[in-house]
């Protein structure tokens, strides 16, 4: 052991003594927020370009509106009420007569006027908008006997899937369309002035029972600090640790194995010993900067004022899966290492280990969707997904038995010491190997045979 601690110790100085720590300390969080800051960024420099818009309305009855409701945006939400400064682009529009003769060279004509930067983006608004026909039968299995059905309303831009200007003209067609739907039911809009008001669904979180009172605590709002903010800071967290702790001990095995570093340090300790040292050289790096990057992410949100945010009871969890995940992943690293003879063979074995940490990326989106589902559930207890997608789970808002969390620890111990184990017999015979590239079925024979 005292061996052990010696070469881990030496391990983790020669790699916190670098330039290269301090600066991917400060650069890692950096980069791995650079979405945010980038929207932040672009929030703060928003187009005030105008969009100019065409429409053509089959119907007569709502272009008009849309001109109004034009008007009215550009004299009251797109300039700064205290400076005066544009924050936002007027949208013009021209109302374009239908050419029920050739409608789709007129539909040509428009677009030829976007792609010429004349127009931002033109809408054709259906005859059977008011009241729309109910949808056909659908049609049997097998290719459209004919051309598709036009939409009701159609928006032609070059990019309309994420178009701003597509969202806000919606909102004053449909209520046109709500208007003329009354007006030809005999019903007078002045005798239901609530029609048109929007009221909003607030997100709220659980009642709970105060303990030491007795009293009936009420639910509070759901903040998206705590909904969003903190899984995907806790799944950053653990997936950089494990990037700046674990992954680094393939490339590092495999330069003193080639620069015979290796050989002098067996002539004193066994290739356990030698492994393991690594490992907790690797653990210990993480440590460090997961402490550095908590301890100023708690100051962070305090000085935000978000104190009520901040998962304290996350925090142990947070250290015992990373642990657990580090020698996991950090023996698997390690012995693939040892089996390597230079870099690209490194280069070959690099993506198929990290495959289940990039495949756990994938599968956020379905988990933070549903965190109590039996998909989740049965996913974040896969011990190679359970540290990160445990975790994620652990974050959210709801949380989670304490069962699940507990039986995880268990499998990521139970893979861990099978994969030190493992990771040992591979290591003991590939670290002294020259010359041979890594192949499976060598690696399993030295699992099986040590």
């Amino acid at each position: 052991m005292r061996k052990i601690i010696r070469l881990a110790r030496r391990e983790y100085m020669a790699t916190v003594k670098t330039k290269g720590f301090i600066i991917g300390l400060i650069l890692a969080p950096i980069l791995m927020s650079g979405g945010f800051i980038v929207l932040k960024l672009s929030e703060s420099r928003v187009d005030t370009t105008d969009k100019k818009m065409a429409v053509i309305d089959h119907t007569g009855l709502i272009a008009e509106a849309i001109v109004e409701a034009s008007k009215a945006r550009s004299e009251n939400d797109i300039h700064d009420r205290k400076t005066g400064k544009k924050t936002g682009p007027a949208y013009p529009i021209e109302i374009v007569k239908p050419n029920v003769d050739n409608l789709r060279q007129q539909r040509l004509e428009l677009s030829d006027r976007i792609r010429k930067g004349d127009l931002y983006a033109f809408v054709e608004i259906g005859k059977d908008v008011v009241h729309p026909t109910p949808h056909p039968t659908p049609h049997p299995p097998g290719p459209p006997s004919g051309p598709p059905e036009p939409p009701l309303i159609a928006y032609h831009s070059e990019n309309s899937a994420l178009d701003e200007l597509r969202r806000w003209v919606s909102w004053p067609i449909n209520n046109q369309l709500r208007k003329l739907r009354l007006a030809d039911a005999g019903i007078e809009e002045s005798k239901v002035k609530d029609l048109f008001t929007w009221v909003p669904v607030e997100g709220l979180g659980l009642a709970s029972l105060d303990e030491a009172t007795g009293d009936v605590k009420d639910a509070r709002r759901s903040k998206g600090v705590e909904a969003i903010g903190i899984p995907i800071f806790m799944i950053m967290m653990i997936y950089m640790m494990l990037i700046m702790g674990a992954q680094p001990l393939m490339h590092s095995v495999m330069e003193e194995k080639n620069q015979r570093i290796a050989e002098v340090l067996l002539g004193s300790i066994q290739p356990f010993e030698f492994m393991m040292g690594k490992l907790l050289g690797g653990v210990g790096v993480a440590l460090t900067a997961s402490s550095v990057y908590i301890v100023g992410g708690i100051i962070s949100v305090k000085y935000m004022g978000l104190v009520d945010s901040i998962p304290y009871g996350l925090i142990p969890w947070y250290f015992g899966y990373l642990i657990l995940a580090l020698f996991m992943y950090g023996s698997i690293f390690a012995a693939l290492g040892s089996a390597c003879s230079d870099s690209k063979d490194v280069q070959s074995l690099a993506l198929p280990a990290m495959l289940p940490l990039i495949f756990c990326m994938f599968l956020l989106g379905p988990v933070l969707k549903e965190p109590m589902s039996d998909f989740s559930t049965w996913v974040s207890l896969f011990p190679l997904f359970t540290p990160l997608i445990m975790l994620f789970r652990q974050s959210t808002p709801g949380g989670v038995p304490l069962w699940q969390p507990c039986v995880g620890i268990v499998n990521i111990l139970a893979l861990a010491i099978v994969s030190v184990w493992a990771g040992g017999r591979i290591f003991r015979i590939g670290i002294l190997m020259q010359g041979a590239s890594p192949k499976l079925r060598n690696i399993i024979r030295w699992v099986i045979r040590g």
